[in-house]
């Protein structure tokens, strides 16, 4: 709970410089964008190695696994079109186009796998079947979240000869991703991740800067540090047994990502209505909107309940509710959206929803763990 309540407070801090700092610093907080930009992909860059090295699967079993990724794929899907759905028709004030409210909702689809994990283990749930299978749902929407991105890129920059490079290089990583799967002998001190991390970001802005050098902004490729992090995890050799140090190191980079994507929100208080069109809702509307999100977004989350009819209706119910952690991954996809310049009131809300479900996070993990007693007498 210690860890899930200084995630929404580093968001908060964050999200409340972000609107005093500019007026402070003027003109030079261009150059604090740019460090802090950037510093927010090698934090994300750092998670998504984490989380790339949760990923296990048993290649034998692979035909198992497809309801899993079904399952798995429409538990993302139904809460993403339902904000979707709310940002473009019920949304006040809410100028963004289609596809750009179908990119910023986004972030309503990820399972945070790290704190669902790490919250069920300490609940002493980690040999029922209800861990086992969040395990592979929670790394499924993960996955199918991340890989998504492609086809939401191309609704964003529109077809271009370039998306040919993006997805053949995304079917690269995947290949390899697969067949070196938990196979190579990487080091993996918190030293080395971050080595890992730096280096991929600066590869993947070497080649947006580069192409878009030699072809301007329009001919630019611009390699999202998602996917490439997360192979990248996956073929690490899986170790199960890490020291305090490294779990401290991983949960200063979460707090201080989660800081930077706070730091990142676009103006909203104190810009001038007349000549930026933007008119902000009072904050009441914005709360209430914030909380159809956040029941909308986790309403979605309940599609396992109708699967996995073998197993009793209450452990189905309990895999649902887990189903409803949000986190880095979900915060991963506003920076995502950020970086296309996307603001207004659709990009607050999804910031405040995102705090709001780690909230309630505890409460969730609570339920679980009640659901879980009675089912499988786990005792206190």
């Amino acid at each position: 709970m210690k860890k899930v309540l200084l995630f929404s407070l580093f968001l908060l801090c964050g999200l409340f410089l972000s609107q005093l700092l500019p007026s402070v610093f003027e003109s030079s907080y261009s150059n604090f964008e740019l460090v802090f930009k950037n510093l927010m992909f090698v934090c994300l860059a750092f998670i998504m190695i984490n989380v790339g090295r949760e990923f296990e699967l048993d290649k034998s079993r692979w035909k198992s696994y497809a309801q899993d990724y079904f399952i798995a794929m429409a538990t993302a899907a139904v809460p993403w079109l339902l904000i979707a759905f709310y940002y473009i028709y019920i949304l006040p004030s809410n100028d963004l186009s289609w596809d750009k409210n179908l990119l910023v909702s986004r972030f309503a689809a990820p399972t945070s796998a790290g704190i669902l994990f790490t919250m069920l283990a300490a609940a002493g749930l980690k040999k029922e079947w209800i861990y086992q299978k969040t395990q592979v749902l929670a790394i499924f929407d993960d996955l199918d979240t991340i890989l998504l991105m492609i086809p939401l890129q191309i609704l964003m920059i529109g077809f271009k000869w370039q998306l040919f490079i993006i997805v053949l290089v995304v079917c690269l990583l995947l290949i390899f991703g697969w067949k070196k799967l938990s196979r190579l002998e990487l080091p993996q001190s918190w030293k080395a991740i971050l080595l890992y991390a730096v280096c991929l970001v600066a590869m993947c802005e070497s080649i947006y800067i580069l192409t878009k050098s030699l072809m301007g902004r329009e001919g630019a490729i611009h390699i999202e540090v998602l996917l490439p992090a997360f192979v990248l995890g996956m073929v690490m050799k899986t170790v199960h047994k890490t020291g305090k140090t490294e779990e401290n190191v991983a949960s200063f980079i979460s707090y201080l990502f989660m800081f930077l994507v706070g730091l990142s929100t676009p103006l909203f208080i104190g810009i001038d209505t007349a000549t930026s069109g933007f008119q902000m809702p009072s904050w009441g509307t914005i709360a209430f909107h914030v909380f159809m999100v956040t029941l909308l977004s986790n309403l979605g989350k309940m599609f396992p309940l109708f699967f996995y009819r073998d197993r009793n209706i209450l452990e189905r119910l309990a895999l649902s509710i887990g189903m409803f952690t949000r986190g880095e991954v979900g915060a991963g996809i506003i920076v995502i959206a950020l970086s296309y310049q996307l603001g207004g009131i659709a990009v607050i809300v999804s910031i405040l929803s995102l705090v709001l479900n780690l909230i309630l996070t505890g409460f969730f993990v609570v339920a679980v763990k009640k659901i879980s007693q009675h089912v499988y007498g786990v005792k206190e």
